[in-house]
């Protein structure tokens, strides 16, 4: 297996292209990808990420690196609505599955256009590429595979990159290599 430096070095390489940015991906589908990782090398992509989107904030790449954490936005999201101690209380009363199931409908998950799709549209400048991150942070109460889908229908207009704790087929994803999801995407596998 490629050693988890030199995919990030060719997935860098990748995004620079300006052929990447272009609004459809291989054989004109939307262009999203995802980047699987081993989660044991979290904290590693984690570094990458972080030095990517601070030498993009210098400039001069010709596009903007805009990085979204789903679990901060999950967080700021019911702090802002004030939900946060009430998820705690209910957890310890109801357990993680129904906070979960509350989570996702306050969020609107389900939804084209939930709370983090509409985030993410309204945070994203025109030339840019998308960095979606905190997978494994959000599990379970927030699952990629929605995100990812609900993104897909609205969401078209600069490239995306999920970054997945696990491992990416271009037909499934097993979050940490050991939860499945059923579902087929849309996506590419990068690098």
């Amino acid at each position: 297996m490629t050693d988890i430096k030199e995919r990030l070095d060719r997935m860098e390489e990748v995004i620079r292209k300006p052929s990447f940015r272009q609004n459809s991906g291989r054989a004109n589908e939307v262009n999203y990808w995802i980047f699987d990782y081993p989660p044991d090398r979290e904290l590693e992509v984690r570094r990458r990420i972080n030095y990517m989107q601070a030498r993009n904030a210098r400039g001069g790449e010709g596009f903007d690196l805009a990085v979204f954490d789903l679990y901060d936005i999950t967080i700021d999201f019911l702090e802002k609505n004030h939900f946060l101690e009430d998820c705690y209380r209910f957890e310890k009363k109801k357990g993680l599955e129904r906070i979960a199931k509350a989570v996702n409908n306050s969020m609107k998950i389900n939804d084209d256009d939930s709370y983090i799709v509409r985030y993410i549209k309204d945070h994203t400048p025109e030339n840019a590429v998308v960095f979606l991150t905190g997978v494994g942070k959000c599990f379970p109460v927030l699952r990629s595979h929605k995100v990812l889908n609900n993104l897909h229908q609205l969401f078209v207009r600069v490239p995306v990159v999920m970054f997945f704790p696990g491992i990416y087929n271009e037909q499934e994803l097993v979050l940490f290599g050991e939860i499945k999801d059923d579902n087929y995407y849309r996506a590419f596998k990068l690098t």
